[in-house]
């Protein structure tokens, strides 16, 4: 009897109830006096206040569902089964390890069965998962991921293309290095030439 493969599941942990927005003004606080400055002082007395705004912009993402962008979907594509891609997606997201930004690009494809996505759709779906603190390679994973779940397409194919802040401005303090991540499922996976074909598409090879 063979065994069945079984499909890798991203776990992730349940959040923990949120502080309320004065707590977080305050953890902010705290921060500025532990880098040696007075939060009291007129340029930083707003700061925990436009701090938690942007919080808000940047993590967005905790608040908004993948799988809804991808409800809605049109399945009059007259015979279409060609791949649809997606180039120069803007990500802006946070390294979970120290809160600092990585920015780049995202590139999307799949291939369709029965039915098709809006694309600004799968747009919001890389937004989704970039405003979250992550890993490039788990938000990778977690975009291609998303789209096979909700469309059940003949295969997907995600490349991510960042620079990390993590690493240009602090430690070892390389800025021009970029790190590429790649997700390939179903005939993506197992078709080394359209691989190469959705590279040549988006520009990333000779």
């Amino acid at each position: 009897m063979t065994d069945t493969p079984k499909k890798t599941v991203l776990k992730s942990v349940p959040a923990p109830t949120r502080p309320s927005r004065e707590e977080a003004m305050a953890a902010v606080r705290t921060l500025i006096a532990w880098a040696g400055d007075n939060p009291d002082r007129e340029g930083l007395k707003d700061t925990p206040k436009r701090v938690i705004n942007a919080y808000a912009e940047w993590y967005r993402g905790y608040d908004l569902d993948p799988a809804e962008e991808l409800s809605r979907v049109f399945e009059d594509v007259s015979g279409y089964d060609d791949m649809v891609i997606l180039r120069e997606i803007d990500v802006e997201s946070h390294c979970e390890h120290h809160m600092a930004p990585f920015l780049g690009t995202a590139y999307v494809a799949y291939l369709p069965t029965d039915k098709v996505v809006g694309i600004s759709k799968l747009v919001k779906v890389v937004e989704i998962f970039a405003k979250r603190l992550q890993t490039q390679e788990t938000m990778t994973a977690q975009i291609a991921d998303a789209i096979d779940s909700a469309l059940h397409p003949r295969g997907t194919a995600i490349m991510i293309d960042a620079v990390h802040q993590c690493m240009s401005t602090r430690g070892v303090h390389h800025p021009n290095v970029s790190t590429i991540t790649t997700q390939f499922t179903g005939e993506f996976k197992t078709n080394p030439a359209l691989q190469e074909r959705f590279l040549r598409l988006i520009g990333k090879t000779g």
